[in-house]
């Protein structure tokens, strides 16, 4: 039996039933929420992950309280249904699509939450994402971005804490190809994965949503790379679209960065923003480079589990704490002040920033 939800909706993209996805076994598609305080504090994300030929879906919820980094992470055999929205105690509600969506972590280990996006401006949709090594497709993915803000709570041990008046932050979209699940143990002959360069710095102003990202190769050379600008109340028509250049700096014994200055050619945006860290995310309590979590692994029917990060314990180099995402404080050079997220994942050699090895930390 292959039909399900999905089938019942307009929504078929081949022939077959909306349980299959094309032919590859890497394809995903994922939910991802970021917010934070108008201070920067109190950050907290998500990551939602369907696998169809994987036949898994995986979920994680994470939060920082103090110096710890508190996660949930969840993962369950799909039984071919896409559209259940829900793995172990976290589910996903669409309420509008393309500007308001509902997430529920149910009582779990000590946590849960209850919060609604609601977003500022249509979603901006960036460049598709295609890159090969050698013959293999490594990456082949559309996404979807939109800044908003929350409603909600979260509760820790039996605490519940409302978010702060005026939390904000930023959700995404993205479906395609991607390395899910098992390492593939076939050999890429002369192709192996070179350097990966990769920041995402979603911003909001009080006016409208800042957004550039960049993919470079380990000679610095950008493969997909955007900026745009969303007015409060945009449509698609209203959203400008132009580059960005990011001179970076990085923390020292570190991949970590620890502020940068964007120049931008965008119409309705600052000419020049400068960002400075208030904090910092590890990627990994969503799955990103976990490694015993990595996005799309089997665990068998259901699997649930908590994890508290010490923030201040770990290996800036260890592989699992390398991606980041860094709440930051963002200034215009026309005075116009902001606040958002600051990602960054360096793998391998990046000879602009002058590192040479696999893992090497920053002079």
């Amino acid at each position: 039996m292959v039909l399900s939800r999905g089938d019942e909706y307009p929504i078929h993209q081949t022939p077959e039933p909306v349980a299959y996805s094309g032919t590859d076994r890497n394809f995903y598609d994922r939910y991802f929420f970021n917010g934070y305080a108008p201070d920067g504090s109190g950050f907290f994300a998500l990551a939602f992950g369907v696998y169809p030929h994987l036949d898994v879906v995986d979920a994680h919820f994470s939060f920082i309280s103090g110096d710890t980094q508190h996660c949930i992470h969840a993962s369950a055999e799909m039984g071919m249904e896409r559209m259940a929205m829900r793995c172990g105690p976290i589910s996903i509600e669409v309420i509008e699509p393309l500007h308001a969506l509902k997430v529920t972590v149910e009582e779990i280990n000590g946590i849960s939450a209850e919060f609604t996006f609601t977003g500022r401006a249509f979603p901006i949709e960036e460049p598709r994402f295609v890159h090969r090594l050698g013959p293999r497709a490594f990456m082949d993915y559309t996404r979807m971005t939109q800044n908003g803000h929350y409603r909600g709570w979260i509760s820790l041990n039996g605490e519940r804490h409302a978010l702060a008046k005026g939390t904000a932050g930023t959700r995404d979209r993205s479906w395609g190809i991607r390395p899910v699940g098992a390492k593939d143990m076939q050999p890429n002959p002369g192709h192996e994965l070179p350097g990966f360069f990769w920041q995402w710095t979603p911003i909001n102003f009080e006016t409208g949503s800042l957004f550039f990202h960049v993919n470079n190769d380990e000679h610095g050379e950008a493969w997909n790379t955007r900026a745009a600008w969303a007015p409060d109340g945009a449509d698609a028509r209203d959203i400008s679209e132009g580059v960005g250049g990011m001179r970076t700096r990085l923390q020292a014994g570190t991949r970590w960065p620890s502020g940068g200055t964007l120049s931008l050619a965008l119409k309705g945006a600052p000419e020049e923003v400068s960002f400075e860290p208030l904090g910092r995310f590890q990627m990994r309590g969503l799955g990103y480079t976990h490694p015993d979590w990595n996005h799309g692994v089997h665990h068998g029917p259901l699997e649930v589990q908590r994890e508290d990060i010490d923030l201040a314990a770990l290996n800036p180099l260890a592989p699992e704490n390398v991606h980041v995402q860094m709440p930051v404080r963002v200034s215009g050079n026309d005075g116009r002040e902001g606040i958002g997220v600051f990602e960054q994942l360096i793998l391998g050699p990046f000879a602009p920033l002058g590192l040479e090895a696999f893992l090497d930390g920053a002079a």
